[in-house]
């Protein structure tokens, strides 16, 4: 199964189990506001918030491009506060898992 499939039906079972098991040791995200980075661990924390939160939805999530070096998605996301977000995500596949996700963000009417 790909790593999108994968990550798709762990977000759908609320299963962050088999969503870690996507992640590499070493994985790092650079967050689209300020370049901050996160490593697996607090990546892992926040992802589990907002899976568990009804407050948090991801519409039309679609896998753009996926092979064995490179992965890049697209959804739509709408937040707590109303506003909703067209979220592009590249993501960099090392021994099978993702070992860096970078994400770019356009807010939406």
């Amino acid at each position: 199964m790909s790593i999108f499939k994968t990550q798709e039906a762990a977000q759908e079972a609320k299963d962050m189990e088999a969503y870690a098991a996507t992640m590499h040791e070493d994985f790092q995200f650079i967050m689209h506001l300020d370049n901050s980075t996160m490593d697996k661990e607090k990546t892992l924390e926040m992802f589990a918030f907002m899976m568990n939160s009804d407050d948090f939805v991801t519409h039309d999530s679609r896998c753009l491009y996926e092979n064995d070096e490179a992965m890049v998605t697209h959804g739509v996301m709408r937040f707590p506060d109303g506003t909703k977000e067209s979220v592009l995500a590249f993501m960099q596949i090392k021994d099978g898992q993702v070992i860096r996700m970078e994400t770019g963000a356009t807010l939406l009417p």
